[in-house]
């Protein structure tokens, strides 16, 4: 049994953890098939949109605890150590294509970190939500000491990293987490109708670099630095045949068909120098 499928149908890509009988909880299969899956989604030009779920009834309850009270005791002669939990999430970070989150059950400590550099996260009324790494005698993992206060502000980020309390999709909803809540058998169906919708309005170099766009130059510290870049992207894209493409259906009234791959296609572009996925802390 893979602990991480991979599904792709009409345009998306449907990646389910799937340790159902532990909810999910990341082991190191899970983690290696979380990094690599991504390369799988960026490589395949079908795929225009990733939706992230989990098997059964959980989402993802964190990391396997299963070794006990030494299952944060990593070795300490390895003075280059990378969060595992944290790698993953840089992966999804430097995705090609916009990740759809639907969280269909208890998604707490990594599981709560994962969903941070989707896109869009979608709930389901059984969700529950938990950055609780100061409750086990750490800190904030997966990078969630990042994004988290990106995406809620700070207050609500020390309050829920300081608390470590679960807490509802109606809270999730309210603080700006969750884009909406779900009945169960209806959250997959919401997922996929949002990531058509996707599909068919974003030519898929330019959803990859508005995703890197908006991710990216959102720290930086002067609009000035986004003004170069999108600058420069507007240039290189305005030249292509999907920007042409894009007037003439538009005109047309029809269903554009995008030439481009977000894998090949992507134009180079004066980003911010910053580190790579591969580069070791």
């Amino acid at each position: 049994m893979s602990e991480v499928q991979l599904h792709v149908e009409d345009a998306i890509a449907t990646i389910t953890l799937n340790r159902p009988d532990r909810l999910n909880a990341m082991n190191p299969a899970m983690r290696e098939g979380l990094v690599s899956v991504f390369d799988e989604t960026d490589a395949d030009d079908r795929v225009r949109v990733v939706v992230v779920t989990g098997a059964g009834r959980g989402f993802c309850a964190g990391a396997d605890v299963s070794e006990g009270g030494g299952s944060f005791a990593y070795d300490e002669g390895d003075v280059r150590l990378r969060d595992g939990g944290g790698r993953i999430v840089l992966r999804a970070f430097e995705s090609l294509k916009p990740i759809i989150g639907a969280v269909n059950g208890p998604a707490v400590g990594f599981g709560a970190s994962f969903t941070l550099p989707m896109d869009f996260r979608l709930a389901s009324t059984t969700a529950r939500f938990g950055f609780v790494a100061a409750s086990r005698g750490i800190v904030p993992d997966a990078i969630s000491s990042w994004f988290l206060p990106k995406i809620v502000g700070v207050p609500t980020a020390l309050d829920w990293s300081l608390t470590a309390r679960l807490f509802d999709a109606d809270e999730a909803l309210r603080r700006g987490l969750v884009r909406s809540i779900h009945e169960p058998d209806a959250l997959l169906d919401a997922a996929y109708e949002l990531g058509q919708q996707i599909a068919a309005s974003a030519a898929p170099v330019s959803a990859a670099v508005t995703r890197r766009l908006i991710w990216r130059m959102a720290g930086t510290d002067h609009p000035m630095h986004t003004h170069r870049v999108d600058s420069a992207a507007i240039t290189a894209l305005g030249r292509t045949s999907d920007a042409a493409e894009g007037v003439i259906s538009w005109r047309e009234k029809r269903i554009p068909e995008w030439g481009l791959s977000a894998m090949t296609d992507l134009p180079d572009l004066p980003w911010p120098v910053e580190p790579r996925f591969e580069d070791p802390v």
